[in-house]
C-alpha cells in the first residue's frame, strides 16, 4: 500500500513525534508544499503524496464533475485510499500515527476534510486552506476536541466564505474545535495567514490519543 501514492517522507530534523501530511492543490505535486511545511511545521516529520487523479494534465486528489461539483462515489474511494496510505506509511517510516496533522490547499484541503469526516482517526487535526464541503456523510463522525484551523478568503472566486463556512459548521457539529480565520483575498494565500498557522500549529496539541 505504501506505492499507491507517488510521494516524500522528510523525517523529523530532531525529536519531534508530530508529522504533517502534506495535500498540494489542483496542478501541484509532492513538492509542491515542501517548504510551507518545513516553515510552518515547527520540526515535524512530512509526508507529501501526490494525487493520482489527472485533469487536464493536472494531478488532483479525485475527480470533478465541474467547478465546485465533485464525483462523490471517486472522492470515497480516494479518500479511504488515502487513509490507508497514511496508515501504511507510519509504519514503514517510524512515525506516530496519532500525530498526523493535515496541511492541505484546496483540493488538498477538501480530502483533508473529507479524511476528517469518514476517517476521524486518522488525523489528530488538519489545516485546510481554502476549504469547501466535500460531502456530508450519513452519520457524522466523532471529532471531539480535534482540533482545525481554516483560511478562507473573502474574495476568493473559487470557494465562497458560503461554502467555507458550511464546512466549519459541519465540523462543529461532529465536535471539532474549529478556527476561523479570513482575509481580504482570493484563493492564492497571503504571508500573513501563513504566519498564522504557523502559530497555530506551535499552541495546538496535536494527539489523536488524548481523545476522549
Amino acid at each position: 500500500m505504501l506505492d499507491a501514492f507517488v510521494h516524500l517522507y522528510v523525517p523529523p530534523p530532531g525529536d519531534s513525534r508530530d508529522t504533517l501530511l502534506l495535500l498540494h492543490g489542483t496542478g501541484g505535486d509532492e513538492h509542491d508544499l515542501l517548504q510551507m511545511g518545513a516553515h510552518l511545521g515547527n520540526g515535524s516529520g512530512l509526508l507529501s503524496p501526490r494525487g493520482k487523479v489527472l485533469e487536464s494534465g493536472m494531478p488532483r486528489f479525485f475527480r470533478r464533475l465541474a467547478m465546485g461539483v465533485f464525483d462523490i462515489e471517486d472522492l470515497k474511494y480516494r479518500t479511504h485510499e488515502l487513509a490507508r496510505f497514511v496508515q501504511t506509511a507510519a509504519q514503514h517510516y517510524g512515525f506516530d500515527p496519532d500525530k498526523v496533522t493535515a496541511l492541505g490547499y484546496s483540493n488538498g484541503a477538501n480530502i483533508a476534510a473529507a479524511l476528517l469526516l469518514l476517517h476521524p482517526r486518522v488525523l489528530a487535526g488538519a489545516v485546510l486552506l481554502r476549504p469547501m464541503v466535500p460531502l456530508v456523510p450519513d452519520l457524522l463522525p466523532d471529532l471531539n476536541s480535534v482540533p482545525v484551523f481554516i483560511a478562507g478568503g473573502r474574495r476568493d472566486p473559487i470557494v465562497t466564505p458560503e461554502q467555507t463556512g458550511k464546512l466549519a459548521e459541519l465540523l462543529r457539529q461532529a465536535g471539532a474545535e474549529v478556527d476561523v480565520h479570513w482575509s481580504q483575498a482570493g484563493h492564492e494565500l497571503g504571508a500573513g495567514e501563513l504566519t498564522q498557522v504557523k502559530e497555530w500549529l506551535k499552541r495546538t496539541p496535536i494527539d489523536a490519543a488524548r481523545r476522549a
